[in-house]
Formats: structure tokens, C-alpha cells, sequence
């Protein structure tokens, strides 16, 4: 680039930034910045847009356009030229205005008389903030090297907006992160809670994005560098002990981009052109986001990711802002953050009151988490990074998924009086905790939890919980950075049994793959990762983890009796191989003079259609049957569980889905084989009373959700429900739950 224009594009940031430090309202900023921009770049016209809601532009300043459109102007986004910038957040640069693409007439504004037009997005970190605009009579095509010195600029108008510079007037010069936010994402785990923002990773604030010295800022740049490279180099001795490839090839693309020249290159550049050093990093990872958005190929975004997440460390470096702020966790903490796993999360304890996260799944390891410890979670809340700050009041919706910010009081005292309804709830299930599940009509219903964690086990007694129908053992696996020893995990299993006190623990073996991915596993591309090597089928294929783990069991009992539970069997022969596992490593431990459990269960998961129509011989050999509720569900409607396009046109009371399972009850009635339902269903309390109508008597569930059903099972008539139920079905309803709440209205009324 020319050194003219680098002095010159320093000039014009000088005033901007002589202009910024001035006294004086926002909106006397704004229109001063539009003036020395139309002077220094020799144009008729220079205009700001900002966005005044998600979707709407507002023309918040202008020289050369007619004054009386100041904050009267508006567009939607994708509108005209400036909604097209804003749209696809790239720049608009023609000669011929009216004559491009998309081009909308606004007359009271005056602009037909202007040919050329330049549009660049104002935008922070991926987020588009506005639109920048020049314009001028004659006809011109903006020069690369102008264009690049204006989007200097529209960063440096970004990071003012965000520090709170042009306040002014308005929804679209209103105070960031002041105003209330309302986020939509998806039920992660039901509940509420109210409480104060703690940001996972708080973002780096850029407070002086110009410079005064570009050599300072070339030597703070070159120190942080050499720090970076010389952390990754670090990483990478680290790994080296214990090579790993995936990890390595992780860290090699790091070291890579680390020591790219062009990456370096342009940072170094928008440094000459004024920017302070953290504020050029900033501009290139906001060029580095863009171009993620519109990659469609999947290697290319996870490299380009590993740009990001260097550009994250490096502007830390720079601005000293390293994860760890000094913030203290607020009072109620409610953590917010992109994503997280599971180790991370756990690291925080049961103090989180709840968690909302950018992106995550339903069936992801923060759910999984989160459903353990009973606290709500919203996952794919878009957008709520850009919005919250540590300490912010926020309300959480799980049951909604719904995520309130800064809420009113209005809006405030409503969630205050759910909460309250939900409490005391809880304390009318307490005083039937120690009371069995008996229905109307005599059918006693036992009321299994669901666990993955130790801190889990004491929620066995305060629930009411006869037993945990399914502990999930990959909690273990996930949470570590290696393999865990078979002892470390004999003695997890073992403290599980203690914990439980004499009640009946079901160990489901390592379900992992699919969403599931071992830290320490070398990852696999699936185009279907839930229909794939997964499970029982990792199992049966990585022997020795299986043996490993089966022995760690046989150890922890401990002359204890045992259930071990396989997942995913999708036909017999898996289940009998599996079996074999369990029944030679019995034999060994015996041969080794160790203690054998006094009485060995070994049950499998239900979770595909093809095994309810397995041989007869696979329900007689099998001590017990658990209907895995979410898998089967999902693969019986051929509906991905993860995919909220179709996740909820499925009802689990489907005439056709409730028959399916009454036959998988009729099998297991045949051969006297005992069968439960395990999932999220089987804890909301209308899905258990038509389970337990259909025939089924074992129900496993989280722990906060036993109150609920056994409180419904207690107050209704099987043979009623079962008669409702038949009716419907006869009637060739698609499901019975219009009519199983119709009757369950009608009893209520009468009582």
C-alpha cells in the first residue's frame, strides 16, 4: 500500500479520534465524523447507518444528504444498497448507483443526484453494528486501497459504538448492552431461574483502537507474536511426550497459522494505517468470521476457526484481558457462553443456577450436565454473547426456552411468580416422597432416576427415587484428558454403590460417538453420526476398553450384587457377544481369587426399532430390558432429535409410536423379561401415566421429575386411562393426548 495513503488514513484517524475525545453528544459526534469523513475522502456525501432492532437500518447522520432524514429514513435489512451491505456484510462499490442491483429510491433524502456509491458494513467481531457510505456526483469506482482505508475506519466507528459513544436519541443511538433482550433458543433442560450474567469467556475489550506511535504498536505487536508462537511450540513439546495425532495435526495447523507471513502481513498493515495494535488483530478476526459464514466446506471452517481462536489468545496477549478477568461470580450465577464441555462445566460445581449457551444440543454434554444437576438450560440462544455483560439480571426459561435480559420489572415479577408456583410444587411432592406410586386402582409403578455423576447420588433419597435405572458411565471418559484407569474407575463405581446405599444402580457401559466424542479419541467423519459407530458397536470393536471397564465394575461390586446395562443393541447376536464380555471377565476375576458380585444383571438398551422384533431368545436371555426412549423415538419417526425443524412434529403419544411400545411390553410380558422406560418422557407426568397404562411398570427419569409423576399416578385410574386410550386409537386419532387431557380435565373439574 502507498505510503501516502497510510498517512493519509492516519491523518483521518487522528481526527477521528481528536474528534472522539471532544465533549459534546453523541449525536454532535456522529455528524462531525461524517464531515471529516466526506473531507478526507473527497466526497459529496458520507452517511452512518446504524441498526435500530435486528432488522431494521436507521440513517443516523449524514453530510451531503438532507437533514430531515436524519432518524427518518429507515430500511430493512436486505433493503437497497445499504440493506444489502448490511445483509451479507460485504462492501457495495459501484459508479452507477441507480442503476445497481437492488437500488432503492429514497427520496426525501435527496441522493438521486449521487452516481457513485461505496457501502461498507461497521461491524465488530463477525456482528454488524451498521453501514458506511459514501457517495459522490461524478462517477467512480472506489480504488481497493480507499476502500481498505475506509474499513479501517467502519472498525474504528465499531469499537466506538460499542464503548458508548454516539448515545444519543432513539433506538438506534441507544445505550449497548442497557437495553432489555428477549432470546429464543431451544429447552436444553426444563426449570427456571433468575439471576446475574457470568460470562464463560468475557470478550476482549479494544479501548484505544488508534494509535499514536505505528512503531510502538509494530514492537507490541512482534512481542505478543513471539509469546503465541512460543505458546503453541509449548503445546506441542507438551504432546509430544504423548503423541496423539489428531491433537498433533490440531496444534501444527496452530503453529502454522502462528507463524503465517500473511497473516502477519495484514495486521502489520492495518497498523500502518492507524489502528492500534489489538485493534488491527481485531480487524482481521472480524474479516476471519465473515469468511466463516460463507464457507460451505466443513475442513475449511474448523481451519478458519483455528485462526479465530489464535486471533483470540493473541488480542489477550495484547490488551492483558486473559480468561481470567478478576470478575467475581455474581450471587445466583447464570452462565453464558458459546459452548462448553463438559469438564469445563463440571469445574464449576452445582453452584450454577442455570446456563445458556449460543449453540449446543439437546442430547450434547452440557445437557447431559445440566439435567444431572436439575437447572435450567437453553441452548442455540443466538446472538446473546454480543448482548450480555458479566453481572447482567438475567431469566432463563427452560421450559420455554427463553431467555430474558435485562428484563423489566413487569416481565421480572411474572417469572418471580412462576418460580414461586414451581417451589411449591416441589414442597407438595415432598410430602410424598416416602409414599409408593400406586394408581387408583391398586398398580403400583416403581420410579427410577437418571445419573451420571456422583454428586448425583444424593438426590437417590431426597427424590424418592427406588433406584437409579441408568447411570451413565461415559461422564468418566468425557471429563478427562487421557484414558481413566480401571482402578480410578472401580473406585467411582464403587462410591456410586455406597452412595446408593443397598438400592439398584444399572451401569449402562460407554455410550459413546455420535455427539459424544472422547477428547483423547481420534474423531471419525460420519455423514449420520447417530446412526453410526457408536456404542456397543465402539464397544465390540475397541475389546480392550470394554474389558477394562467391565472389570472395573466387577471390582467396585466387590461382592455386591450388579446390573450392567449395553446401549444400543441393534440385534441379538451384539447383545450375546457383549454378554460373553461380561461373563469371561467374571470367570477371570474368580480365577484371580478377587471378589465376584453376589448376583450379576445383564440387561440391554431398547433404543432401535430392530430389536423389539428380535428373536424370542434375545428377550429370554436378557435379565432385563430398558427402552431407551430418545433413540428409539428418534430413529421410529426417522425425526433427528438435534434438528428443531423436526424434532417436535412427533408426538411420543402418536397412536402409532404408543402401539409399538405396548407390543415391546407384550414380549417382555411373554417371557417374563423386566422391562422400564428410560428418558426424557418418562418424566413428564402425561407420558408416564399412559406408559404405566399400556403395561409398563418400571419408569426411569431425572430426579427432579419423580414428584411430578408419582403425584399424577397416584390420583388416576389405569383402566380408565387405558380405556381413554383404546377409544382414541379406535377413533383413528393420530394421538391420544387430545383425548387423554380432555378426560384428565374432566376429572379434575368433577373433583
Amino acid at each position: 500500500m502507498p505510503d501516502n495513503y497510510e498517512s493519509e488514513s492516519r491523518k483521518l484517524l487522528g481526527r477521528l479520534r481528536d474528534t472522539l475525545a471532544e465533549e459534546g453528544a453523541g449525536q454532535e459526534r456522529l455528524d462531525r465524523i461524517t464531515s471529516i469523513i466526506a473531507g478526507s475522502m473527497r466526497a459529496d456525501v458520507c452517511s452512518i447507518y446504524l441498526f435500530r432492532d435486528p432488522d431494521t437500518l436507521e440513517l443516523c447522520a449524514t453530510e451531503g444528504l438532507k437533514q430531515e432524514a436524519v432518524h427518518q429514513t429507515r430500511m430493512r435489512i436486505g433493503e437497497g444498497l445499504v440493506g444489502r451491505v448490511a445483509r451479507t456484510s460485504t462492501p457495495v462499490n459501484t459508479s452507477d448507483a441507480p442503476s445497481a442491483k437492488g437500488f432503492r429510491f429514497m427520496p426525501e433524502t435527496g441522493e438521486e443526484k449521487f452516481s457513485s456509491f461505496l457501502g461498507l458494513p461497521i461491524q465488530r467481531l463477525g456482528e454488524t453494528l451498521g453501514v458506511l457510505v459514501v457517495q459522490s456526483k461524478d462517477a467512480y469506482v472506489y480504488t481497493d486501497d480507499e476502500v481498505y482505508a475506509l474499513e479501517v475506519v467502519a472498525m474504528v466507528l465499531a469499537e466506538m459504538t460499542e464503548l458508548g459513544a454516539f448515545v444519543g436519541e432513539g433506538a438506534a443511538m441507544g445505550a449497548r448492552h442497557t437495553q432489555q433482550a428477549m432470546f429464543r433458543g431451544s429447552t436444553g433442560q426444563e426449570g427456571a431461574a433468575e439471576g446475574y450474567v457470568y460470562l464463560h469467556e468475557p470478550r476482549v475489550v479494544v479501548t484505544n483502537p488508534i494509535a499514536d506511535d505505528p512503531h510502538e504498536e509494530m514492537r507490541r505487536l512482534e512481542e505478543a507474536m513471539a509469546t503465541l508462537r512460543g505458546s503453541v511450540d509449548d503445546m506441542l513439546g507438551a504432546v509430544g511426550k504423548n503423541p496423539d495425532k489428531e491433537q498433533m495435526k490440531v496444534l501444527e495447523a496452530y503453529r502454522m497459522f502462528a507463524n503465517s507471513k500473511s497473516w502477519g502481513r495484514r495486521i502489520e498493515e492495518n497498523i500502518g494505517l492507524g489502528l492500534s495494535a489489538e485493534a488491527a488483530v481485531e480487524k482481521e478476526q472480524s474479516a476471519t468470521r465473515a469468511r466463516m459464514q460463507s464457507v460451505p466446506d466443513a475442513y475449511l471452517r474448523e481451519r478458519l476457526h483455528d485462526l479465530d481462536d489464535l486471533s483470540n489468545r493473541l488480542l489477550r496477549l495484547l490488551t492483558g484481558q486473559g480468561s481470567d478477568t478478576g470478575a467475581e461470580m455474581p450471587e445466583n450465577p447464570i452462565l453464558v457462553a458459546k459452548n462448553i464441555g463438559p469438564g469445563e462445566l463440571l469445574d464449576y460445581g452445582k453452584k450454577l443456577k442455570g446456563i445458556v449457551l449460543e449453540e449446543g444440543s439437546v442430547g450434547s454434554h452440557a445437557a447431559i450436565v445440566a439435567r444431572a444437576w436439575a437447572i435450567p438450560l437453553v441452548i442455540n440462544a443466538k446472538r446473546i454473547l454480543t448482548e450480555a455483560l458479566n453481572g447482567d439480571h438475567i431469566l432463563v426459561d427452560g421450559d420455554q426456552g427463553v431467555v430474558h435480559l435485562r428484563p423489566e420489572d413487569a416481565v421480572a415479577s411474572a417469572f418471580r411468580d412462576k418460580i414461586a408456583m414451581q417451589t411449591q410444587a416441589q414442597q407438595r411432592y415432598a410430602s410424598i416422597r416416602d409414599k409408593p406410586a400406586t394408581t387408583v386402582d391398586g398398580k403400583t409403578i416403581s420410579l427410577h432416576m437418571n445419573a451420571g455423576l456422583i454428586a448425583d447420588l444424593p438426590s437417590l433419597i431426597g427424590s424418592g427415587a427406588e433406584g437409579v435405572g441408568l447411570f451413565r458411565t461415559e461422564l468418566q471418559f468425557l471429563t478427562r484428558a487421557h484414558v481413566p484407569r480401571r482402578s480410578e474407575l472401580a473406585a467411582i463405581y464403587s462410591s456410586v454403590m455406597d452412595a446408593a446405599q443397598g438400592k439398584q444402580v444399572v451401569f449402562r457401559t460407554l455410550d459413546i460417538g455420535s455427539d459424544k466424542v472422547l477428547p483423547y479419541m481420534k474423531p471419525t467423519e460420519e455423514p449420520n453420526p447417530a446412526m453410526g459407530w457408536r456404542a456397543i458397536r465402539v464397544g465390540l470393536d475397541k475389546k480392550g476398553v470394554m474389558r477394562m471397564q467391565l472389570q472395573a465394575l466387577i471390582r467396585a461390586a466387590n461382592g455386591r450384587p450388579l446390573s450392567v446395562m449395553f446401549p444400543f443393541v441393534a440385534q441379538f447376536d451384539e447383545f450375546r457377544e457383549a454378554r460373553q464380555h461380561l461373563l469371561d471377565e467374571l470367570d477371570r476375576e474368580r480365577k484371580l481369587g478377587h471378589a465376584l458380585p453376589a448376583d450379576v444383571k445383564i440387561g440391554a438398551m431398547l433404543e432401535t426399532p430392530s430389536l423389539a422384533f428380535a428373536p424370542k431368545q434375545f428377550f429370554e436371555l436378557a435379565d432385563f430390558i430398558s427402552i431407551g426412549g430418545n433413540d428409539l423415538k428418534q430413529f421410529f419417526f426417522a425425526a433427528d432429535r438435534e434438528n428443531e425443524r423436526v424434532r417436535k412434529r412427533y408426538d411420543t403419544l402418536n397412536v402409532s409410536f404408543l402401539t409399538f411400545l405396548e407390543q415391546i411390553v407384550a414380549r417382555c410380558q411373554d417371557t417374563n423379561t423386566p422391562m422400564s422406560f428410560c428418558g426424557e418422557d418418562a418424566g413428564r407426568p402425561i407420558e408416564a401415566m399412559c406408559f404405566a397404562a399400556i403395561g409398563m411398570r418400571t419408569l426411569s427419569m431425572r430426579p427432579a421429575s419423580i414428584g411430578p409423576v408419582k403425584s399424577l399416578l397416584r390420583r388416576v385410574d389405569l383402566g380408565e386411562a387405558k380405556a381413554v386410550i383404546d377409544a382414541a386409537r379406535a377413533s383413528g386419532a393420530q394421538s391420544v393426548r387430545p383425548a387423554v387431557m380432555d378426560w384428565l380435565t374432566g376429572r379434575n373439574n368433577k373433583s
